[in-house]
């Protein structure tokens, strides 16, 4: 009875196409396309093999309009570590701005091969996300270290490129021993939700590993069903055709579970492990704020306590506040620019998931 407890029928026809509901998600992802100046891609990896070492480098490719660049378009080739120092550097000279992680770099020995094609896929695409959330920031994405790691044929030589700024010196700052009187109410929110997030986020990623590895295992079992069935058929005339359509079934079950496995491997962990890594950046941007604004607190009561005495002394609270409050102000942008990356990354992984999972029943 395909109808609804309304009365209404049911729809029982396939989308148009198996992603179509991500498709018509990625509409909206897409609109600001035509604003934006600068576009980045991360693609071909390849492996270099030297006497002293072994390595993967990308292929790093830039179009842009922007004045600050001497030429339209950009070709060069980084390995891990490059990324790895770009943003170290841009830590160090936008520390009021949260900055996209990178792909973790060590893998457990054994585990992982490194240069694995599947290894190396997943890593790229974690590289190409990390460069395009820095392209489309409308403060890093202007950083000098940025524009010469898009640019220089060479890294190494400018490395020595020193750019910290003020605030980032500030920054360094710590108070010894001061405890903080309280974070303003909207950064004490941001915290709790960032501890249970990363709770949340924690708990998925065991068990959809668990589900990983009990559909691998079950994936090992199923690859031996199959032939067992056509080697009964060729010895069973009457019972050929039946259990030839068994044998059938079960390698189309062993195809479908297979491509389903991958898909969370593939794409559905990453995306888990990038947010687990991107709530740590976060938590340390907030820590930066705490300081600056510890380091206020210290100036004002050092202040307070010398005008009780009535002595006069020059003091540059007054700057340190400004400080505090572009910390606050920066922070509070990133935040809401997360959180929409955050709506935008999860519906299309949970929406992509829902497709891959009715092509899996569908087969």
């Amino acid at each position: 009875d395909l109808s609804l407890p309304n009365g209404n029928a049911v729809d029982t026809s396939s989308p148009a196409s198996s992603s179509s509901l991500l498709n018509r998600l990625q509409l909206d992802d897409d609109l600001d396309g035509e604003t934006r100046d600068l576009f980045v891609t991360v693609d071909d990896p390849k492996k270099h093999v030297s006497t002293m070492e072994t390595y993967i480098t990308y292929r790093v490719s830039t179009k842009t309009t922007r004045t600050e660049f001497d030429l339209p378009e950009y070709s060069v080739r980084r390995r891990y570590q490059d990324f790895d120092w770009l943003r170290s550097k841009l830590e160090d000279s936008q520390p009021t701005h949260l900055i996209p992680p990178l792909p973790e770099k060590f893998v457990m020995k054994g585990v992982v091969d490194r240069f694995s094609e599947e290894f190396v896929e997943t890593r790229r695409k974690a590289l190409d996300k990390f460069l395009k959330r820095v392209a489309d920031h409308p403060v890093l994405s202007f950083n000098e270290h940025f524009n010469v790691f898009l640019s220089a044929k060479d890294l190494n030589k400018r490395q020595g490129l020193a750019l910290l700024s003020k605030m980032g010196e500030s920054v360094k700052y710590v108070t010894g021993g001061y405890k903080l009187r309280a974070r303003p109410i909207e950064f004490a929110a941001m915290g709790e939700y960032l501890d249970i997030f990363t709770q949340k986020l924690g708990t998925i990623d065991r068990i959809a590993q668990r589900i990983i590895k009990e559909q691998s295992e079950y994936l090992v079992e199923l690859r031996e069903y199959s032939p067992v069935y056509s080697s009964w058929a060729s010895s069973e005339e009457e019972l050929q055709e039946p259990l030839d359509g068994v044998a059938a079934c079960m390698a189309n079950c062993c195809s479908g579970l297979e491509e389903l496995t991958e898909e969370m491997s593939e794409d559905f962990l990453p995306v888990l492990r990038e947010y687990i890594l991107y709530v740590e950046s976060m938590k340390n941007v907030l820590k930066k704020r705490d300081q600056v604004q510890a380091e206020y607190e210290t100036k004002l009561e050092a202040v307070a306590f010398r005008e009780d005495r009535k002595t006069p002394v020059p003091t540059d609270v007054e700057k340190c506040q400004d400080r505090v409050e572009c910390f606050n102000a920066d922070l509070k942008a990133d935040w809401d620019r997360w959180q929409n990356n955050k709506r935008q990354d999860f519906r299309q992984l949970l929406t992509g998931m829902a497709d891959k999972n009715i092509q899996y029943y569908e087969k």
